[in-house]
């Protein structure tokens, strides 16, 4: 029995040390051929999906491969495999001939002329294949040579299923490059390094807590209006952590359907609800050793609050139709732009949950308070838009920036993104259209009357003062038009020239805002439009 052990032993430090199933395979018969005479050793993987038989590996490599490449199964045929394979025997030439010949016909068509043996491979992690020994010409196995080469099986399983992990891992790969390229490719990006516009400026307090925190464990909740960057903010959490090599995942609670939520946030287990034809990893799991990121917080209803706390306090998920508590080790960020204090008095949100996200919170400021910022987050905006629209790069102007900083921003850094892409497509690569891109961005556009800021003694600003509304600013920019077309509207020196702007449509919004042409009418000039 020692030579045999020694062979076992060989084999599986062999396995050890090829993770490729075609390595594996290779040094298997090269070791096997010097105690049974063994010629070729295939290695097929079984698509119980499919019903197909297909080779994977083959050795030595001189093998001319007797075996076909991949063979398709009937229904009933496959019925037959599959039942063989759960029985786990291996079948030999020599004993069970009707047997052997119906199982192996169906899998090898074209039967070789040497001696056979066939056995079925089972791996822990699903993986089924079949492992089939050819003979030597002229050669056959006897009893000794078959105990031999069942005795192979087992490492051969685990040859079979490392190659199915490491293909799985290319696989996963392969995808997540490709939603890498493809996310920075809507981002405008070309790198997936960290940049927040404002870090130095009017982001300075908040990175300098964003600094703190990521030295720790503890929960973080970041507030702040839609579209101020909560998401960025979290991710800069992420990568200055000890996490940072860990999973960053993102999770809108809002859009998340009521009925789904548990399965989404904790899985659940294969068969515990109609449609659950397999067991799912929740967003926690997924999120272990690394942080999970929980979008408008404020949207959880209370029963999924109650869960989402026992994660918080204890560290363990339950699936759903699940017995055994899961430990999950998961770094929270949650954010909300509503006011989770008022909603505790309301009773809409937990006061035990508010208290456990609240350890750490950081407020984002909106837009409007950041108007020092609005200059570089334009450029940067800019320059993303022209990567993502293929147009030639162009920067706002000293006067586009003064426009950008006499708007609301309601929509703060979101809006301001929007606009600046709308106004590059406008643009066409020679300009930013910035003012068609805010005169269509709705009623809440702003523009500033008062050029140039003014200074309190302390050195703040002062809050601009005179601002007129879009109909009035668009009733001074048609009027100072007609002024200098001595009321023409048509005609190559009419207003709706200097405008840009069809006569017809031009006429439409004089009636609309009551402007009479005739009062700019030059009393010498006989023209009529």
């Amino acid at each position: 029995m020692q030579p045999l052990q020694n062979l076992q032993l060989a084999v599986w430090q062999s396995i050890s040390r090829h993770l490729d199933v075609s390595e594996s395979t290779n040094s298997t018969a090269a070791l096997l051929s010097k105690h049974v005479p063994i010629g070729t050793l295939i290695i097929h993987r079984v698509d119980s999906e499919h019903r197909r038989v297909r080779v994977i590996a083959s050795g030595p490599d001189s093998a001319d491969g007797e075996a076909v490449n991949e063979v398709q199964l009937s229904e009933t045929a496959w019925r037959k495999v599959d039942r063989w394979m759960r029985q786990q025997t291996a079948l030999h030439r020599a004993d069970d001939a009707d047997k052997a010949d119906s199982i192996f016909s169906l899998l090898y068509p074209n039967s070789p002329a040497s001696d056979w043996l066939i056995a079925p491979l089972h791996g822990e992690h699903g993986s089924r294949g079949i492992l089939l020994a050819l003979a030597k010409r002229k050669k056959t196995f006897a009893d000794l040579d078959i105990e031999v080469i069942e005795s192979i099986l087992e490492p051969m399983a685990v040859a079979l299923d490392n190659d199915a992990r490491l293909h799985e891992l290319a696989s996963l790969r392969e995808a997540s490059e490709a939603e890498r390229q493809s996310l920075l490719r809507r981002m405008g990006r070309s790198d997936t390094g960290e940049t927040i516009v404002g870090e130095d400026a009017g982001l300075a307090p908040v990175m300098q807590r964003v600094d703190l925190v990521s030295r720790s464990e503890v929960p973080v909740l970041i507030l702040g209006e839609t579209g101020t960057g909560k998401e960025l903010v979290a991710r800069a959490i992420h990568n200055r952590s000890e996490r940072h090599s860990g999973p960053f995942l993102r999770v809108n609670c809002g859009a998340i359907p009521r009925e789904l939520i548990d399965s989404q946030l904790f899985g659940h287990e294969k068969g515990s609800f109609t449609g659950a034809a397999e067991t799912r990893h929740g967003w926690f799991e997924r999120a272990d050793m690394g942080t999970l990121f929980l979008d408008e917080i404020g949207e959880l209803p209370l029963d999924a609050q109650v869960r989402f706390l026992r994660v918080l306090q204890d560290g363990y998920v339950e699936r759903v139709g699940g017995s055994k508590p899961i430990r999950v080790n998961v770094r929270v960020v949650a954010a909300t732009h509503r006011d989770l204090a008022a909603m505790v008095r309301e009773s809409t949100f937990r006061e035990d949950l508010w208290y456990r996200i609240a350890v750490f919170p950081i407020l984002l400021p909106p837009l409007r308070d950041r108007v020092g910022d609005i200059a570089s987050l334009a450029r940067h905006f800019a320059q993303r838009a022209a990567i993502r629209f293929g147009l030639a790069p162009v920067q706002p102007t000293d006067a586009d920036i003064e426009l950008l900083q006499g708007y609301d921003w309601p929509g703060n850094i979101r809006e301001l993104g929007a606009v600046i892409d709308r106004a590059a497509i406008l643009g066409d690569g020679h300009s930013l259209e910035l003012a068609a891109a805010l005169g269509i961005s709705g009623p809440s556009l702003r523009r500033v009357v008062q050029p140039a800021l003014e200074v309190q003694p302390n050195g703040d600003p002062l809050r601009r003062q005179r601002i007129s509304t879009l109909n009035d600013a668009m009733r001074e920019h048609i009027e100072s038009a007609l002024r200098l077309a001595r009321g023409r509207i048509e005609g190559p020196r009419g207003a709706a020239k200097h405008l840009a702007i069809n006569p017809h449509t031009l006429r439409a919004r004089m009636r609309k805002l009551k402007i009479d042409w005739s009062a700019f009418r030059d009393s010498a000039d006989d023209d009529i439009d």
